[in-house]
């Protein structure tokens, strides 16, 4: 059994409150669920008008359709229009990782992405 998990960093357009801000990135994150049945949620920058950090992750019986779902994932956010993709970290995880062997500043199956202005495509 494998988890894949993704943390993106994004930056809003033109949000001058909360209540625009949710109204933006709720239905990114229903499109996320919907499309690709992850478990996805705004995990970070709550009081940030422009900026939010939105988490998803797929559990799968092998690392590559991990692979394949978090990249779909990416993608999505990458190309929504009214937001910009700072960065993504993604990290895949087996069930056959022994975490007692390992030190926790390790992180040898993470990957940190920064994307820079014009990622929209």
């Amino acid at each position: 059994m494998w988890t894949g998990t993704a943390v993106f960093d994004l930056l809003l357009g033109d949000i001058r409150s909360l209540k625009e801000k949710r109204s933006m990135v709720r239905p990114v994150v229903a499109e996320l669920r919907r499309r690709h049945a992850v478990s996805a949620a705004e995990t970070g920058h709550h009081d940030l008008h422009r900026r939010a950090q939105v988490a998803v992750a797929v559990v799968a019986a092998d690392r590559a359709h991990c692979v394949e779902v978090v990249e779909a994932c990416e993608r999505l956010v990458a190309q929504r229009p009214e937001l910009e993709l700072l960065s993504a970290r993604v990290r895949y995880f087996s069930d056959e990782d022994d975490s007692s062997d390992k030190d926790d500043s390790s992180d040898e199956d993470a990957v940190t992405v920064t994307v820079t202005g014009g990622s929209h495509g």
